[in-house]
C-alpha cells in the first residue's frame, strides 16, 4: 500500500485544530431533538430554525433570535443540560477514532462551540479520546465565526495559527478558521446537501494518514491500494 498527498494540502502543519460536532462525531439527532423541542416551546418555525443552530454557541444562537422576554444565558443553560442527558445516537465519524488516536498528543486540539461538560459527555458517548488541549464555549467571549476560538487553540498548542490545519463542517467554523489565518479542511460526512467551498474536503477519515516528518510537522496523505 502506498500513499498520496491530499489535493490542496501539500504542505506540513505544526498542529491540527478539530471542531467537534459534525467534524469528528455525529450528534445531529440528539442535538436536533433538544433544539426542536425548545423551538416549539418558543413558537418558532422549527423547520426554518433548525439549520441555523449548528456550529455556534447556544447562547449566540438564541441571542440572534432577539425573542422578547427571553434570557439567552438561562435558555442556553437549559438546552445544554438537556443535551448532556440526551446522547442517544452520538457516534464517531468513520475512521475518526483511529485517526485521532494516531496523532501525537501535543499536535492536536479540539475547538468546539459546546461547553466543556457537554463536549466531554459527547466524546465519551462516541468513544473518542479527550485531548490534552481543548477550547470550549467557556474559553471565549465571541463564538464562531469569530476566530477567537482557533487563535486560543493555537496558543494552547504553542504554535502560530498560520501553521495549523482546521477541520470544520459548517460555515461559521470555516469562516472562523479562515479569519484565524489557518488552512481549512471541510468534513462533509454529515452534510445533507452539497456545500460549495474553495477548501479541500473529506467525507471520511478512513484511509487518511497523518505522518510526522523529521521537523515534527504533520503531513496528510491518503492511502492508495
Amino acid at each position: 500500500m502506498s500513499s498520496a498527498l491530499l489535493p490542496g494540502l501539500d504542505k506540513p502543519y505544526a498542529a491540527f485544530l478539530f471542531d467537534m460536532d459534525g467534524t469528528i462525531l455525529n450528534s445531529t439527532a440528539a442535538a436536533e431533538r433538544v433544539w426542536a423541542e425548545w423551538a416549539r416551546r418558543q413558537g418558532l418555525d422549527v423547520e426554518a430554525f433548525m439549520p441555523t443552530m449548528h456550529g455556534s454557541r447556544a447562547v449566540d444562537t438564541i441571542a440572534r433570535l432577539k425573542l422578547p422576554g427571553i434570557d439567552p444565558e438561562r435558555e442556553a443553560q437549559q438546552i445544554i443540560d438537556a443535551e448532556i442527558v440526551d446522547v442517544e445516537g452520538v457516534v464517531a465519524l468513520p475512521g475518526a477514532a483511529a485517526f485521532l488516536n494516531a496523532l501525537p498528543l501535543d499536535k492536536w486540539a479540539i475547538v468546539t462551540s459546546s461547553p466543556l461538560p457537554l463536549a466531554k459527555r459527547r466524546l465519551e458517548a462516541a468513544g473518542l479520546p479527550v485531548p490534552c488541549f481543548i477550547v470550549t464555549a467557556e474559553d471565549v467571549q465571541r463564538g464562531k465565526p469569530d476566530p477567537q476560538c482557533f487563535l486560543a487553540g493555537a496558543r494552547k498548542l504553542g504554535v502560530n495559527p498560520e501553521e495549523c490545519l482546521v477541520f470544520e463542517d459548517v460555515q461559521a467554523g470555516i469562516l472562523a478558521g479562515e479569519a484565524a489565518g489557518a488552512d481549512v479542511m471541510v468534513v462533509t460526512t454529515t452534510h445533507t446537501h452539497p456545500m460549495q467551498t474553495v477548501h479541500p474536503t473529506i467525507a471520511s477519515y478512513d484511509g487518511i494518514i497523518a505522518r510526522v516528518d523529521t521537523d515534527g510537522k504533520i503531513i496528510l496523505s491518503r492511502a492508495v491500494v
